[in-house]
């Protein structure tokens, strides 16, 4: 690992799997050279650089008497607006005199033996020495007397490279940032296509790959939360590449609030990818000597398949994003009342669920929404964070208490911030909700949003929240947040400053999340937003682990799963089993299935334990027996997809988790739809070593002994059952939705 400065002006980010080159520019501009594959450092690579040698066509040239130089033809790495590129820019700052043209040149650079933080933002960090190196990169507009600093850190162990970008006033007059993202970056064309994660409540981060044309691709959220319909994920796919060969470039941004991903291709065929704060609705104000910072962006590098790119993700984030003493440790079996019970109990039901869930082996009780101030539907209550006795008439501080004696830990749901109109909190503070002047709010699940950019609403939060948390048994916290904003405007900022709102409260969130985490280091907090309307790396810096989605049905869990360990790890993922039919698809499936998806993730149940058969209690039995024994592979492991639920449902969909040692291995293989008259059945595993000889003890499959290149090369061969309507078995391994787990153990 290495940064190289030539002498004229190339900085090379070099370590064993990628090179990152970049360059000063005869007029000053930071223009792009490559990112990928490893290169050999040399001490010129200025051949990287394609000036025209000629005038270009309708195209404004930089320097007087040079002609072919001209940033429309030039692969740059953080673009302005204004002089002569006609794509997207990485900034637009407004100035006094109205114009938005700027001109910031190279100033200097500086190269440090550390990874620096963000100031109030999520990031990732390495406390490791010797491996970790950071280049920052000053540009300077001596008009407005301001810098912009880009930094670049790349990693010893890791093909990726971390970037965030910052400005700061030092002139006289105010300057208004309408636009400025965390990193941009040009490429050559390549035969990409778009990858990225899209879809909506109950069906988030399905899998999309797109064709990039001459124009211009835009991936965004403008709900105030990362959002459920787009990830803040995307990446450049090479025609033909696949999950196990070909090329990748992911780019992931570490923040949960409003944010834009553009991919640009222009008329020379140059791919413009850039990625930060979306400038819709946002503009920020900087006095004298103020600075902003945008969030960090997380860039990796695969040529060797989709795999090989997740896999780097997942190992990056568990050790060098998520903190505190959940980072590695493996996640406890729980239950939550939600679906048992919804807002219907009292502390007699709860208890008898989590009796039962003990006698199962189940190790933390979860209570859902409906605990608090007058809460019994979703109409009240919301900001009112103390115990509703009439529910619970030991209160939460008392029933967790009782729960802890059972011998099961006890967790407890929050949505801190959101506030209902019937409640204690705004009938005395309206104004801390974010609404507008004169206007009627807009309610969604009869809410509305808190505003956090204002101190007070944090530390009222914080207050009330940890005044719960000091008097209870609690060692799990759900976070909620059941809506997207509306009525962004804030009671405490000028007018030239409301376009700060949508960001303040993001970094208002942040703020609560690190003073309640920070103050109870010993809880396990998972994220949760309806389901997955923020699972992103932004989150996981505060908790980690987040709710997955909200739709539990195991058969849309392949696909939900399936697409978010494209970025993220396993163990970030709440994944539950609940009761059936299912709630939000009405599906049947049979509790191993459910389990069978449900194992590879932070595993629970969501149902009432009373309901179920014997049978099905047999079963809940020896699922939890088998998870504690494997939860540590099963969470910590290095994961393959192997065949995907995207591409025909008439398919076996699989995936597999292998220790670190490839002495064991978990597979699992789902079907989705049967097919009359099917032919032979088989199933390939993946990750393991070629020459370790492994054992399977399964009925279902031909052979128990078998090399690890046999099984993955030739595959996992079933055995061929016939259809035998007086036979039930035979109905069961011919029916929809079911699903094998295959442990695969070295000999």
């Amino acid at each position: 690992m290495n940064i190289y400065v030539n002498s004229n002006s190339e900085f090379h980010l070099q370590n064993d799997s990628i090179s990152y080159i970049l360059k000063v520019l005869d007029n000053g501009d930071l223009g792009h050279l490559y990112f990928g594959k490893k290169l050999h450092h040399k001490d010129d690579f200025s051949n990287m650089l394609q000036i025209f040698e000629h005038q270009v066509p309708y195209t404004p040239e930089q320097i007087d008497g040079v002609s072919g130089f001209a940033l429309d033809s030039l692969k740059q790495e953080f673009p302005s607006f204004g002089t002569g590129d006609y794509k997207e820019p990485a900034y637009v700052v407004l100035q006094k005199n109205g114009s938005r043209v700027t001109n910031f040149k190279f100033s200097k650079y500086e190269i440090l033996d550390e990874k620096p933080s963000l100031n109030g933002l999520p990031h990732t960090y390495i406390s490791e020495k010797n491996a970790v190196k950071t280049l920052k990169i000053t540009l300077r507009d001596e008009l407005l007397s301001s810098e912009i600093v880009l930094t670049y850190s790349i990693y010893r162990d890791f093909p990726i490279i971390t970037r965030s970008s910052s400005i700061t006033n030092n002139g006289d007059d105010d300057l208004t940032l309408e636009r400025f993202l965390s990193f941009s970056m040009d490429i050559n064309q390549k035969k990409y296509e778009l990858l990225h994660l899209s879809g909506a409540w109950a069906r988030e981060r399905n899998i999309v790959t797109n064709t990039i044309n001459q124009n211009k691709i835009t991936i965004d959220s403008k709900r105030g939360a990362s959002s459920s319909n787009n990830n803040p994920f995307i990446a450049l796919k090479e025609n033909g590449a696949d999950e196990f060969k070909g090329e990748y470039i992911g780019v992931n941004l570490v923040y949960s609030g409003n944010f834009v991903a553009g991919v640009e291709k222009d008329h020379y065929n140059h791919i413009r990818l850039n990625m930060g704060i979306n400038p819709f609705n946002f503009s920020w104000v900087l006095e004298k000597g103020e600075s902003f910072t945008a969030p960090e962006v997380v860039m990796c590098y695969s040529d060797s398949g989709l795999n090989k790119m997740s896999q780097n993700y997942h190992k990056f984030y568990q050790n060098h994003l998520i903190r505190g003493e959940w980072q590695h440790k493996a996640r406890p079996i729980l239950i939550n009342n939600w679906e048992a019970t919804y807002f219907d109990f009292n502390e007699e039901k709860i208890l008898q669920i989590a009796k039962k869930a003990k006698e199962l082996g189940v190790e933390l009780f979860v209570l859902d929404d409906g605990w608090f101030g007058s809460r019994n539907g979703d109409t009240a209550g919301l900001g009112d964070w103390w115990s509703n006795l009439d529910k619970l008439e030991s209160g939460v501080e008392g029933l967790s208490k009782k729960v802890e004696e059972l011998g099961l830990k006890f967790g407890l749901w929050f949505e801190p911030e959101m506030v209902n109109p019937d409640s204690d909190l705004y009938r005395t503070h309206p104004e801390w909700a974010l609404s507008i002047q004169n206007r009627k709010p807009t309610l969604s699940r009869n809410q509305l949003t808190l505003d956090l950019g204002r101190d007070e609403v944090v530390e009222y939060l914080f207050e009330k929240i940890s005044n719960i948390l000091k008097n209870s048994k609690i060692s799990y916290i759900k976070w909620d947040m059941n809506r997207n904003m509306t009525d962004v405007w804030s009671g405490v900022l000028e007018s030239k400053r409301q376009g700060e709102t949508a960001h303040r409260y993001i970094l208002g969130v942040y703020k609560l999340m690190e003073k309640i985490t920070t103050t109870f280091p010993e809880i396990l907090f998972e994220s949760c937003a309806g389901g997955g309307n923020r699972f992103d790396p932004g989150m996981l810096y505060y908790m980690p682990q987040i709710w997955t989605s909200d739709n539990t049905d195991a058969v849309e869990r392949l696909k939900i799963q399936y697409g978010t360990s494209v970025a993220y790890p396993i163990s970030a993922m709440g994944a539950h089993v609940s009761a059936v039919p299912n709630h939000q698809t009405g599906r049947i499936t049979s509790i191993n299935t459910r389990a069978h998806v449900a194992f590879f993730g932070a595993f629970g149940y969501e149902l009432d334990l009373n309901e179920i058969t014997p049978t099905e209690m047999e079963e809940v039995k020896k699922q939890i027996i088998f998870f504690k024994e494997n939860r540590e592979l099963l969470q910590f492991g290095t994961f393959y997809r192997i065949e995907s639920p995207f591409e025909d449902e008439f398919q076996n969909i699989s995936w597999a988790m292998v220790s670190k040692d490839q002495s064991e291995a978990i597979l699992g293989v789902y079907r989705v739809l049967s097919i009359p008259n099917p032919g032979f059945d088989s199933a390939f595993a993946a990750g393991l070593n070629p020459d370790f000889k492994y054992s399977i003890e399964n009925e279902d499959i031909l052979g128990k002994v078998f090399y690890g290149d046999e099984l993955m090369s030739s595959g996992i061969k079933f055995r061929k059952v016939g259809l035998d309507a007086h036979n039930p078995k035979s109905l069961e391994n011919l029916g929809d939705f079911r699903s094998k787990l295959i442990k695969i153990s070295k000999i």
